[in-house]
């Protein structure tokens, strides 16, 4: 009897997603921000020795691993084409409909031969917890009249809050950088591993700074 395919989703790694945190199936929880970029080259010789004096700094102050995910996908030109048509329908001018009309061809036949490429950044927040007491450590928590929590409620509570700490470590050392950076969502964080385990797919978006 030939033996039975494993299904696709034993090879991912997530047990669950929820309230932003993404939860291994070893018992890790992370956290995903979403970063911006600093334009390097751009910058004096001065400034480039200060960025990277600051971020061997903020690497060196970290008691914690991070991962630091650089997502480049192929840009999808078409909406901004179709904005263009829509233009060009709407011209009362015969030379502005012919010049955008060429822009259009322009842009299909540049994007055709050459692959443009968006970057995005990501920061992976890592936590694992050490036995704790959970009844303990919440108490002030359940003492305000907040709703008992099941043991699986609290752990997750308790991990989260820990979690929330390194975070917060985390922007504050990229924002000295120059580097803002915001948490990617429940949705968000669907999205983006998703993409991860398949990167051939186009249909998804990448998440924004401007969220």
């Amino acid at each position: 009897m030939p033996k039975a395919t494993p299904a696709s989703q034993e090879f991912v790694n997530i047990r669950d997603i929820r309230d932003g945190v993404v939860i291994l199936k070893n018992g890790q929880y992370c956290k995903v921000l979403l970063a911006s970029s600093i334009n390097f080259a751009l910058k004096s010789q001065d400034e480039q020795h200060a960025i990277l004096l600051s971020f061997q700094n903020f690497l060196n102050t970290l008691d914690f691993s991070i991962q630091i995910y650089i997502q480049s996908r192929r840009m999808n030109i078409e909406p901004y084409l179709e904005v263009l048509r829509g233009l060009e329908d709407k011209q009362s001018n015969d030379l502005m409909r012919v010049q955008l009309r060429e822009y259009v061809q322009f842009i299909k036949t540049f994007t055709t031969e050459v692959e443009v490429m968006t970057k995005s950044f990501f920061v992976i927040v890592p936590y694992t917890a050490a036995p704790l007491n959970l009844s303990k450590n919440l108490g002030s928590f359940l003492a305000q009249g907040k709703q008992a929590l099941s043991t699986s409620e609290l752990r997750f509570e308790e991990q989260r809050i820990q979690l929330d700490q390194r975070v917060a470590v985390v922007e504050q050392g990229l924002s000295q950088l120059g580097v803002r950076t915001i948490a990617l969502s429940t949705d968000e964080l669907v999205e983006f591993y998703y993409h991860v385990y398949n990167p051939g797919d186009p249909t998804t978006n990448a998440p924004s700074l401007q969220n």
